[in-house]
């Protein structure tokens, strides 16, 4: 599906789904004036293409787990299938070729200190032409996850987003820890392929009743433990160029600098590390000139960044949602 099979209505779909992902499709056939087939039917298209998907993701630091961000480079003839074998870890979301396609990056997550150094310290190493590996703490997230995008539409109205918009109370402050409970596991596995699956099938994965598994999400998305995300490709929304900043700052800059470009349209993501780039984020442009004039312009104007790294991301081979589990020789599968 190209980008101008992506028409008003269409967007506006998206939008809505962007503002609550398990949004009934007729209420939001009502709110955009059109009929719950339409809005069912163009739902079905743009998921069946593959082109959109809704789902439901964990918030990892409200479950106290650990995030890890690698850098790791390949030679060029192996970096394809080293980028496909972390893809098919149930732990590892966003991994992308950048740097020419000789390097990949991807997040990971890990319950504990020592899963994290388990993949990192012991598997990555014996990869066949691996040249070298950096792994860096997410420390603070400003920007990204639970938050969204503001820059990737605005096709609805104020007065339809605010229709659309969940009704949900402020989640906890950030230390307030959610504990994981038997089942959790299987839930997030369904809603990370999924994030409007029914409760009947919720139920099924987890082993609980359809109205436990009613509770148990209203309190995750209450905790601010679970967020529903679209997943689609930001080609499709006109944006032709995604790039990786790499950024060092002095500790003192760290948040002021890292609030600061979480409030530029074109970025979609921004997070403190460990490592010697102490900053990382993610823009997205329409084209290569757009690029140009933001590093310019807006990163040139932060008289605070010591340096800067870019790398455009050549191919997504996973972004925030579940493969299907396939076993890797390179990293099975726990």
């Amino acid at each position: 599906m190209e980008f101008h099979d992506l028409d008003e209505l269409d967007l506006r779909l998206v939008h809505a789904l962007q503002l609550d992902g398990r949004a009934p499709l007729k209420h939001v056939a009502e709110v955009l004036g059109v009929s719950d087939q339409t809005v069912a039917r163009r739902y079905r298209r743009l998921r069946g293409s593959g082109a959109m998907r809704v789902l439901g993701l964990p918030d990892a630091a409200r479950f106290g787990h650990i995030e890890w961000l690698l850098r790791v480079r390949c030679t060029p003839d192996t970096s394809g299938s080293v980028a496909a074998a972390l893809a098919r870890r149930d732990d590892t979301t966003w991994v992308s070729l950048t740097a020419g396609g000789t390097e990949i990056v991807c997040l990971t997550r890990a319950t504990r200190r020592a899963d994290g150094a388990s993949l990192l310290l012991q598997r990555l190493p014996r990869t066949p032409r691996v040249v070298d590996i950096s792994a860096h703490y997410l420390l603070h997230t400003f920007f990204g996850g639970p938050t969204g995008w503001h820059g990737r539409t605005r096709a609805l109205t104020a007065g339809q987003a605010d229709l659309l918009r969940p009704r949900l109370p402020e989640p906890p402050p950030k230390g307030v820890r959610v504990r994981m409970r038997e089942g959790d596991s299987d839930l997030f596995a369904v809603l990370a392929s999924d994030g409007r699956a029914g409760h009947a099938e919720l139920a099924t994965a987890t082993g609980w009743s359809e109205s436990t598994v009613r509770r148990r999400m209203e309190y995750l998305r209450e905790m601010g433990a679970l967020f529903f995300d679209v997943e689609i490709d930001s080609a499709l929304l006109g944006y032709e160029t995604e790039v990786m900043f790499w950024l060092t700052v002095p500790p003192a800059d760290l948040v002021s600098v890292g609030e600061e470009l979480s409030q530029h349209p074109e970025v979609s993501f921004t997070a403190a590390t460990s490592g010697p780039s102490n900053l990382v984020a993610i823009g997205v442009f329409r084209d290569i000139d757009g690029f140009y004039d933001y590093l310019s312009t807006r990163i040139g104007a932060l008289k605070t960044v010591n340096h800067v790294e870019t790398a455009p991301v050549l191919q997504s081979i996973k972004r925030s949602g579940r493969l299907v589990p396939t076993r890797s020789p390179l990293f099975p599968s726990r």
